[in-house]
């Protein structure tokens, strides 16, 4: 039975409730907030926001990874980006802090600055040296499938069977992350909603997630659906034009619902508050 995610010096519960983690993007090209917690006082206003919101963990990232995004960041300037935030914000609080990031310069350079969690949405495939960063620290580490990089993803054409595309791709990251030192028990598992899916297997993977957590026992699962295109496609006008990205919020909360529902364990989220409250009643309900 599945009762916790080691991280570090801790272990936060899973199983008991749906864990919330607050998303704070310190970029200027973010796709959801558009640049909007670019500077050092935003960024440490907002993330004291969804702390007081109830976040569980707060996933920092330096660098957009929006389908079609640009030439990645360099790592120097990702590091400049979310170091200070980070920093700030583990001397101000004891909320578990995540970097979203896909290099081992940042990672290890965020983990020393206090975080306690890597977020690779590559799963080790561009930089198999971030297992070593997580290992050193004895930090937790999130895998997600991805497909492509953020610039040729939304090219790339569907694979036949996307079940088996996600299985098989997440459990040669976890056998590389644990063969590099880090330990089961501090690996949750993401599927990776968006990033390389066509709509049809986006909703395929949130209504059939029990599948993904069935491949990976003993595994938290953390599903990340806030905000992304294909709610804003479901939400599309008469005229057939997505909703855009602040108004995809209740359609964000469907989803939610749905994965939780699903055997979600962690939900990745820029409407804290709402999410939290919602996310409260759902667990009274399911566990009942």
């Amino acid at each position: 039975m599945l009762k916790g995610w080691r991280i570090k010096d801790r272990t936060l519960p899973i199983g008991e409730r749906t864990l919330v983690m607050g998303v704070l993007n310190v970029t200027p090209d973010s796709f959801s907030d558009g640049g909007r917690f670019f500077s050092f006082d935003q960024a440490l206003e907002h993330a004291t926001q969804m702390i007081s919101d109830g976040a569980d963990i707060i996933d920092v990232g330096g660098e957009s990874t929006r389908p079609g995004s640009g030439e990645p960041v360099p790592a120097e300037e990702e590091i400049d980006r979310v170091v200070p935030v980070i920093k700030a914000v583990s001397e101000s609080s004891d909320i578990p802090i995540s970097v979203d990031t896909t290099k081992s310069e940042v990672a290890r350079a965020a983990l020393e600055a206090g975080a306690d969690i890597v977020n690779d949405i590559s799963a080790l495939r561009f930089d198999f040296y971030v297992a070593d960063a997580v290992a050193k620290a004895g930090a937790g580490l999130v895998l997600m499938h991805s497909r492509g990089t953020p610039a040729t993803m939304h090219r790339l054409p569907p694979v036949a069977d996307i079940f088996h595309e996600v299985t098989t791709n997440l459990g040669a990251s976890l056998k590389m992350a644990q063969r590099r030192g880090v330990q089961r028990e501090s690996i949750a598992i993401d599927p990776g909603i968006g990033f390389g899916k066509s709509q049809e297997q986006n909703l395929e993977l949130i209504a059939k997630l029990d599948r993904i957590a069935e491949a990976f026992p003993n595994l938290p699962i953390l599903i990340g659906t806030s905000r992304k295109s294909f709610i804003g496609r479901i939400l599309a006008d008469e005229g057939g034009t997505p909703a855009p990205p602040d108004h995809r919020s209740q359609g964000t909360l469907a989803s939610v619902a749905a994965a939780i529902l699903k055997g979600a364990n962690i939900v990745r989220v820029h409407d804290v508050k709402e999410t939290v409250e919602f996310v409260r009643v759902l667990d009274a309900i399911k566990h009942f």
